[in-house]
Parts: structure tokens; sequence; C-alpha cells
């Protein structure tokens, strides 16, 4: 079993930045991929971004390419998510996820963070 917790969520300014963090803890050695989903008001969940534990491998939603940079901390097992340029359209509840397996955009994530909003203002 995995446990995710969250942080780093808040209020910004549209333009603004934030670096949300996940904080993994249980059994992390199972986990070969960490991700990061998002879900707005009245829409599905949607996947942000993801990366292999060696951080050899990166995956981003075309939405956030070349805004948001997913990044891995072993020694931690923590993984961030550095948002910048933010946009209305980013306010969502910020969901950290964690799996085992080779590919990022293939299989379910069995683990789940509780979430965290993120809200940008214009």
């Amino acid at each position: 079993q995995v446990q995710l917790v969250e942080s780093g969520g808040g209020l910004v300014q549209a333009g603004g930045s934030l670096r949300l963090s996940c904080a993994a803890s249980g059994r992390t050695v199972s986990m070969t991929i960490m991700a990061w989903f998002r879900q707005a008001p009245g829409k599905e969940r949607e996947f942000v971004a993801g990366i292999s534990r060696g951080a050899d491998r990166t995956q981003y939603a075309d939405a956030v390419k070349g805004r948001f940079a997913i990044s891995v901390d072993n020694t931690k097992n923590t993984v961030y998510l550095q948002m910048n340029s933010l946009n209305p359209e980013d306010t969502a509840v910020y969901y950290c996820a964690a799996k085992s397996g080779y590919y990022i955009e293939v299989g379910a994530f069995g683990s789940w963070g509780q979430g965290t909003q993120v809200t940008v203002s214009s």
C-alpha cells in the first residue's frame, strides 16, 4: 500500500507560478510511475503529467506542455509539479497518483492522493 499526500496548492493570479509536491510513503518500492491529474468543476479528471521513477521518461498533456514541469526526488520519495504561466483554465483539484509498470500512458493508477486545490484568478 502506498500513501500519497499532496501540498502546495493555493490561489494565484494569472501568469503566476505554483509548485505542487506529493510525498509518498509505504510500499514506495512498487511505484515505478508517478503522475499528476486534475479535475475541474463539472469536468472529468484528466492526465496532466507523468514521470518514470528514474526520471528518464516524462509525458505531458498538450494543454500544459512548455508551462509545467514534473520532477522526482527519490531520496525524499517526492514528486513535484512546477506550474508556470498559469491561467484560469488551470483551476482544478490536482491529484497525485502512482503505479507500477513501465508505460506512463498505459495501465490504471492504483494509488491516489486526496488532492490539492489550485485556483487561478484572472
